[in-house]
């Protein structure tokens, strides 16, 4: 398989099948030591936006206490 002049490279119809690569799915390239691996682009889910929220050191249990105003 080769890279076309327009850096296109087609995926064998095996393979996408076997890895539900359908048309439209979005897809990453993740740079690993000696290549780069080709995989399904992962949705962001919503809970990442509050990873690290509530910063170091606090306590997650009084957190909740307080904003149920306990």
């Amino acid at each position: 398989m080769k890279i076309s002049q327009r850096g296109q490279v087609t995926i064998p119809k095996d393979i996408r099948k076997r890895y539900g690569l359908n048309p439209d799915t979005e897809i990453e390239f993740v740079p690993e030591e000696g290549g780069v691996r080709i995989q399904k682009r992962r949705s962001r889910h919503p809970i990442w936006d509050y990873v690290g929220f509530l910063g170091q050191g606090e306590d997650t249990d009084a957190f909740i206490e307080e904003i149920r105003g306990r």
